[in-house]
């Protein structure tokens, strides 16, 4: 299992998905099964001085993305990772900068996913999201059906 330089992925990030970077996405916390991805109020404003719905859910989906992208890279598996379904619900306003975080499924559903991408080469699987203000308030919540291709 390699290390993981959270700074190098959000530049993998940028590149390759270059919406993150006008988003004002960064990359705060990995702790091996929960990231948290950030984002400024100021960058994602809407006309109701409250973040808009479509930055709050791309948050979301990439809290999910980049948390199985920093996995693939610890185990050293090259793959390509897409979003194949999207769910997002909105609690809150958010009128402060926010966070996403994601948290991998429990460990049962996490190891059926890694076997049967090992065993076909495909597989998906289902991440959680919860945005939350800088008050902690709950803002958000997505649900992200997310599929690994090995390459």
């Amino acid at each position: 299992m390699s290390e993981v330089n959270l700074n190098e992925v959000l530049e993998y990030v940028y590149e390759h998905i270059p919406i993150t970077e006008h988003l004002g996405a960064k990359l705060e916390y990995y702790d091996g099964s929960e990231l948290e991805v950030s984002a400024p109020l100021e960058a994602n404003i809407n006309h109701r001085n409250s973040a808009f719905g479509g930055s709050m859910s791309a948050i979301g989906i990439l809290s999910g993305w980049a948390l199985l992208f920093i996995k693939m890279r610890e185990l050293g598996l090259a793959s390509k990772l897409v979003i194949q379904s999207s769910q997002f619900q909105f609690l809150e306003p958010v009128v402060t900068d926010f966070v996403a975080r994601s948290s991998l499924p429990d460990s049962h559903l996490y190891q059926r996913f890694l076997k049967i991408l090992a065993r076909k080469g495909k597989a998906r699987i289902r991440v959680e999201s919860s945005v939350y203000d800088l008050n902690g308030i709950l803002c958000g919540t997505h649900t992200g059906e997310y599929v690994a291709i090995l390459l």
